[in-house]
């Protein structure tokens, strides 16, 4: 996400570029790492009861709590440091995403609405720290776009969630007992439409290649028939074991990167 920005402001030409954001990039993977510890730690007992996150560290008993807490810190002492080097504004940009992780961790997650939008945040967070690191403004197009996507896929994970876990899907997320499947399809549907829509209006506004709006329709439709379909709504996984959502995806990434930098 980070790395966003330049790409599609056509400022990535050469490994010299590339490199300006191995930094910011080592310091959110560092304050992310840390916040996934303490979300662990959190929701260990909880954890342990699930049929996948069991099997993790933590809940596995793997890793004792006090090494945990103690990684914790220090990721995030350093992420912080390393924040610090790049600009006030990065740093600040960086505090608040660790502030919003644990503001979900001990809170937003339980309640329905605002753990969704507490995950965009974080996404949201992610982009306009990629802006400040490569010094290239977000457009509003896709500032929405980012917004409503990451709104997507989050309720499509919580549906997936709901339908994997059934009955007992509140005893692993207590939002689950709130939401219903109903209100979680028309929130997954009513998100890729709008989605289609802002990405459209960036792809007109910015004259970018406009036969990547399909691609685009496709890998959304794609996500969903993965979600109604009863397999898993994780954003990482869903790509990386999804062969026809990863080949969409990638066919977007040359299409859009050939139109920014084939012509130079």
């Amino acid at each position: 996400m980070l790395f966003f920005p330049p790409f599609l402001g056509g400022m990535l030409h050469s490994l010299q570029d590339l490199g300006v954001g191995f930094i910011p990039f080592l310091s959110f993977c560092l304050a992310s790492s840390a916040s996934y510890i303490v979300n662990d730690l959190v929701d260990a007992e909880r954890d342990a009861m699930h049929p996948q996150k069991k099997a993790r560290p933590i809940p596995a008993g793997s890793i004792t709590r006090a090494n945990a807490v103690l990684l914790s810190s220090v990721l995030t002492v350093i992420a912080l440091l390393l924040a610090w080097q790049i600009s006030l504004t990065f740093f600040v940009i960086l505090s608040l995403y660790l502030g919003n992780s644990l503001i979900y961790t001990f809170k937003l997650k339980s309640l329905p609405l605002f753990d969704l939008f507490s995950i965009s945040a974080g996404f949201l967070l992610r982009l306009m720290a990629g802006g400040e690191a490569f010094g290239v403004p977000v457009s509003d197009w896709l500032f929405l776009s980012v917004f409503l996507l990451s709104l997507f896929l989050c309720t499509g994970k919580r549906l997936g969630e709901k339908i994997a876990l059934g009955d007992s899907a509140g005893e692993h997320r207590q939002s689950l007992d709130t939401y219903s499947e109903i209100y979680l399809q028309g929130a997954m549907f009513m998100t890729g439409a709008v989605v289609l829509v802002t990405y459209t209006m960036y792809v007109i506004s910015r004259q970018a290649p406009i036969y990547t709006v399909p691609l685009c329709a496709f890998g959304l439709m794609r996500y969903v028939l993965r979600i109604e379909s009863g397999k898993s709504g994780d954003p990482t996984e869903s790509l990386l074991r999804d062969g026809p959502l990863f080949a969409v995806s990638l066919l977007w990434v040359v299409m859009v990167g050939w139109g920014i930098y084939g012509a130079g």
